[in-house]
C-alpha cells in the first residue's frame, strides 16, 4: 500500500465535515451528492474483500427504489450473495473514518480479516441509471486501482445482472457466462424449452397449455419500468424471447425521473396502478423497481377494482408449481417457505394448511430469508414488496439433471426436465425482476392460468402499514422473527389485549432500520377493523415508546 497515493487520492475525495453513515441490508444510501468518498473509500474495501476471500467481487452503484437525486453502493460477494455482516462493519468504519485515519482503518482491517496485501484483487463494477451514477463509478475506481486492485465496469446493469455476473465468475462458468448476452442466453433458453414443453405430447401433466390458445391477449405483459435500468435491459432482452411473450416497456426513462410515481414500491404502497401505464379490464401488467430486483404484479376487474398480486402471491404460485413437479419426480426434497412478519396472514394459512408446505418467518432483510432458504433442498422466498427468489441445493440440483439424462419413467423425467429448466431461469443469487417475471410467465401458460385465477387462489386479510415517530427507535426492542416486542415494558401486553377485539386480527411493531420511526402492521377480517387495530396500535406505541409530535390520528 503506497501511503503518499493514498493521501493524495482521499484528498481528491474529502469526507464531509460530520456526516456519518451506515451499512446496512440496502449497503449505503443517501444523497447523491454526499456519497463521493464513500463511493472512493468501498473502492478501497472492495479490493481488500477481493483479497481477503480471495475472489472476485462486485461492487453496485445504485439506490434501487430511492428518489433519483439519492444514490447508494453495495458490494457483492463471491457467490453473489450480499456483502458478509462481519464486513458490513468494516464498511460503516471506513466510510466514517476521518481523512487522517484512513491508512490507521485499512490497516486495522487487513489485520482483523488476515488480508494478504499482495494478492491479486478483481472487481466487477456495475450502475443504475442515474444522472450521478457515472461519477460516482469513477470514484469507486480510484479506490480500486489506489490500492493495486483491477477492474472490470461492465457500466449500466441491473442490480441481480452484476449478482450473477460475479457468480459466473466465482463458479468459473459453471453457473454461466459472466457476460450480458450470457445473462440473456441463459434465462431466454430456459424460458423457450419451458414453453415447448408445455406444447409436447410427452408432456402429460400441463394439458392446459395445449388448451392454451384462448386468445392472443393471454400473451401480453405490460411493465412498467421505473424510468430505470430495467427498461433498457429488458429492451435488449427482447429479442432473445420467443413470439409467444409479447412485452410492452412502459415508463422507460426518456421522459420521466425515476421511481417517480411509478415502480414496483410505488405500486405496492400507494396500492394504485403507476403513472404513464394505460391498464385495460383483465389486462395482465407488472412493475419492476428501480433497479430491477423487485417485482409486483397487478390488474383491473371489468369494475375498474385495482388488484395487487405481491410478493406473497408470487411465492405462493410457484411454491404450487414446484410442489406437483417435486411430487412426479419422487425424490425425498425438503421443500420450504421462507417469508417476514409482513406476509399476509392469508398466503401463510393458504400454504400451511392447504398446499401442506412448511412456512418459516424470519427477521425483515433479504439476506435472512435467503439465509434460512439455504437450509432446504428447495427454498422459496418474498418478501411483500414483490423481492424474492428460489434457491436449490447443490445435491437437489445434481439429481435433478442426473434424473433428466437417465431416467427411464417418461413422467419422472419431463417433471425432472421442468425442473432442471426452472432452475437455470431462476438467478438464484438474489431477486431478479427480469428472471422472476420469466418464471411467472411460464408458470401462468403452462398451467393455463389467467392473472385472475392466479390472484383467486386466496383472499388477501385487509391490512394496514402506519408509522409513528419517536425519539429514539432503539427502545422497541423485538423478538420472534419481530413479531413480539419486548420492550419498552407493557407494549406487547396492551397489543395483545388490542389484537383479541378484532377477528382474524395480529398486528406487531418493529423499529425503522434507518429513522426514528416505528413501523406498525396490522390486519383483521375487514378493512375498517385493520385500520381501527393499527390506529389504537399506534397510539399505544406513541404513549409507551416516546411518541414525538401529537398524536397519531384515526385513518
Amino acid at each position: 500500500m503506497d501511503p503518499e497515493a493514498l493521501r493524495k487520492y482521499s484528498a481528491l475525495h474529502p469526507k464531509p465535515a460530520g456526516l456519518a453513515l451506515q451499512y446496512g441490508t440496502a449497503g449505503f444510501r443517501t444523497a447523491a451528492q454526499h456519497l463521493d468518498h464513500v463511493m472512493f473509500r468501498m473502492g478501497l474495501l472492495a479490493v481488500l474483500r477481493a483479497r481477503a476471500v480471495p475472489a472476485t467481487i462486485g461492487v453496485m452503484v445504485t439506490a434501487s427504489h430511492n428518489p433519483e437525486e439519492d444514490n447508494g453502493i453495495k458490494l457483492v460477494d463471491p457467490l453473489g450473495e450480499m456483502l458478509h455482516p462481519s464486513w458490513e462493519e468494516y464498511a460503516t468504519q471506513l466510510a466514517n473514518a476521518e481523512e487522517q485515519d484512513l491508512q490507521k482503518v485499512i490497516t486495522e482491517i487487513c489485520q482483523k480479516a488476515a488480508v494478504n496485501l499482495h494478492k491479486d484483487a478483481l472487481v466487477f463494477l456495475g450502475r443504475d441509471t442515474r444522472p450521478s451514477s457515472e461519477k460516482l463509478s469513477q470514484s469507486v475506481i480510484d479506490g480500486i486501482l489506489v490500492l493495486g486492485g483491477q477492474y472490470h465496469d461492465y457500466g449500466l446493469v441491473t442490480t441481480p445482472q452484476l449478482h450473477y455476473m460475479v457468480c459466473c465468475q466465482n463458479t468459473q462458468g459453471q453457473y454461466g457466462k459472466a457476460t450480458l448476452e450470457g445473462y440473456y442466453e441463459k434465462l431466454s433458453k430456459a424460458f423457450v424449452e419451458l414453453i415447448k414443453q408445455g406444447e409436447s405430447s410427452l408432456c402429460p401433466f400441463f394439458p392446459c397449455a395445449k388448451s392454451h390458445s384462448s386468445g392472443e391477449s393471454q400473451r401480453h405483459l405490460k411493465v412498467d419500468c421505473a424510468n430505470g435500468i430495467g427498461a433498457l435491459k429488458l429492451s435488449e432482452m427482447k429479442p432473445y424471447f420467443p413470439q409467444e411473450l409479447l412485452i410492452h416497456i412502459y415508463n422507460d426513462g426518456t421522459k420521466e425521473k425515476l421511481n417517480h410515481l411509478c415502480g414496483a414500491d410505488f405500486v405496492k404502497v400507494h396500492q394504485k396502478p403507476p403513472v404513464g401505464l394505460d391498464m385495460k379490464p383483465n389486462e395482465r401488467c407488472c412493475s419492476f423497481d428501480g433497479d430491477a430486483d423487485r417485482i409486483v404484479y397487478y390488474y383491473k376487474d371489468a369494475t375498474g377494482h385495482f388488484h395487487l398480486i405481491d410478493g406473497d402471491k408470487i411465492a405462493t404460485l410457484i411454491s404450487i408449481f414446484l410442489k406437483e413437479l417435486l411430487a412426479k419426480v419422487r425424490q425425498n426434497f425438503k421443500m420450504a417457505v421462507v417469508q417476514t412478519a409482513y406476509a399476509n396472514g392469508s398466503s401463510t394459512r393458504y400454504l400451511e394448511e392447504t398446499l401442506k408446505v412448511p412456512v418459516h418467518c424470519v427477521k425483515t432483510g433479504v439476506k435472512h430469508l435467503h439465509h434460512k432458504a439455504q437450509e432446504f433442498d428447495v427454498g422459496v422466498y418474498f418478501e411483500a414488496n414483490g423481492h424474492g427468489t428460489v434457491l436449490f441445493s447443490k445435491a437437489a440440483e445434481t439429481k435433478i439433471r442426473q434424473l433428466v439424462k437417465e431416467e427411464k419413467d417418461d413422467e419422472k423425467r419431463e417433471a425432472a426436465k421442468v425442473l432442471e429448466n426452472m432452475i437455470d431461469l431462476i438467478n438464484q443469487t438474489v431477486g431478479d425482476a427480469i428472471s422472476d417475471m420469466l418464471v411467472i410467465e411460464a408458470i401462468l401458460a403452462l398451467k393455463g392460468l389467467t392473472v385472475q385465477q392466479w390472484d383467486g387462489i386466496y383472499t388477501d386479510l385487509p391490512n394496514r402499514l402506519l408509522k409513528v415517530q419517536v425519539a429514539d427507535r432503539r427502545v422497541i426492542d423485538t423478538t420472534d422473527a419481530e413479531r413480539r416486542a419486548v420492550t419498552p415494558p407493557g407494549l406487547q401486553e396492551k397489543i395483545d389485549a388490542l389484537v383479541k377485539k378484532y377477528k382474524l386480527s395480529r398486528a406487531f411493531v418493529r423499529p425503522s432500520g434507518t429513522e426514528d420511526v416505528v413501523r406498525i402492521y396490522a390486519e383483521a377480517d375487514t378493512q375498517e377493523n385493520a385500520d381501527a387495530l393499527a390506529h389504537e396500535v399506534s397510539l399505544a406505541v406513541y404513549h409507551l415508546a416516546g411518541g414525538k409530535g401529537a398524536p397519531p390520528q384515526p385513518i
